[in-house]
């Protein structure tokens, strides 16, 4: 096939975009596809030029988007693709934006019952007044410490913990710097375990070994740096579960896919408290792509290398198209 890989994009996930793309293109060549590298810079604009690329991705046989975070994984870019009527990777522009948005994630979950993390979400006004943040999360029954996060946005940007009620306004201005809403959710306290949901070009849809992380200890979270530098971060797969949590995790997952009408492949990321329910923290409808990522070592504890991962995503994209 005349495969195109787009990575970059305008959002502060522009790198680990690059480095995703990089990855699922050499593994395209590796299968014997013809492989076309196209990049979003930064500032939005496409390097060789957009009327160009339009040109270029008419001509392809499947498209892999495989970009992360704003203007890229929610919706923007599965809404052009489908316009120009090629086949793409992953989920479409209703799922994607839904995905992306967390405050619109949870609500969609909450309504269906599934357990999300209790929380708030802020805009306007609210952005520039630490008291009534306060007084909106001793209404919900919210104790610090919470994580503030944008409402859109991956890879930990923009995220804080904050214990002490006098850090609330900067972590809210931090957040509010990435998006126009703010979320403001109770801390979970528990193992951090993801879940790796995939389909099929059959339809199938499945959801991998689950990974447990163990961040860096001289980290105050699972943030940024814990992710991508941070030294004594540890994924463990297959997490270590009871076989009963294990199957409740993956159906769960599958059942998250499904509500919100994903495709192709997403990540959900639960934390997992000693002595409560399994919540559901994030969705990701396009997670890190690398060999390293989480995604693809989930699937590879399955049995399944990079390039199989990459064909499977290749071959459901033609197969849903021709559904």
């Amino acid at each position: 096939m005349k495969v195109a890989v787009i990575s970059g994009g305008a959002s502060p996930e522009h790198d680990v975009s690059l480095a995703s793309g990089q990855g699922i293109a050499r593994a395209a060549a590796e299968l014997g596809h013809t492989v076309l590298c196209l990049v979003i810079e930064p500032d939005g604009t496409w390097r060789d030029g957009q009327h160009e690329a339009i040109e270029l991705l008419q001509f392809c046989d499947v498209v892999v988007p495989a970009l992360h975070g704003q203007g890229g994984e929610d919706g923007v870019i599965q809404g052009f693709l489908q316009q120009l009527g090629v086949p793409y990777v992953g989920s479409g522009v209703a799922a994607s934006a839904v995905g992306l948005d967390k405050h619109l994630t949870k609500a969609v979950l909450r309504a269906h019952g599934l357990p999300v993390a209790p929380g708030i979400t802020l805009r306007g006004a609210d952005l520039a007044d630490p008291e009534s943040v306060l007084q909106r999360l001793k209404e919900a029954s919210i104790d610090l410490p919470v994580f503030v996060k944008p409402g859109n946005g991956g890879s930990s940007f923009g995220v804080t913990r904050v214990t002490d009620s006098a850090e609330l306004g900067r972590a809210v201005a931090d957040a509010a710097g990435l998006d126009s809403q703010v979320l403001v959710e109770q801390e979970i306290r528990g193992r951090e375990i993801d879940l790796a949901v995939m389909e099929f070009p059959d339809g199938r849809i499945e959801a991998g070994p689950a990974l447990e992380i163990h961040s860096d200890p001289a980290r105050p979270f699972f943030d940024t740096t814990a992710k991508y530098a941070g030294a004594g971060t540890r994924f463990v797969v297959p997490a270590p579960l009871d076989p009963a949590l294990a199957a409740s995790l993956r159906r769960t997952a599958v059942e998250v896919f499904q509500t919100l009408g994903c495709a192709g492949l997403a990540r959900v990321d639960f934390f997992v408290p000693a002595d409560g329910q399994p919540v559901v923290n994030e969705v990701n409808t396009f997670p890190g792509f690398t060999p390293a990522s989480q995604f693809p070592r989930m699937w590879a504890a399955a049995g399944m290398s990079y390039p199989e991962l990459v064909h499977n995503l290749l071959e459901t994209a033609r197969a849903r198209t021709a559904r």
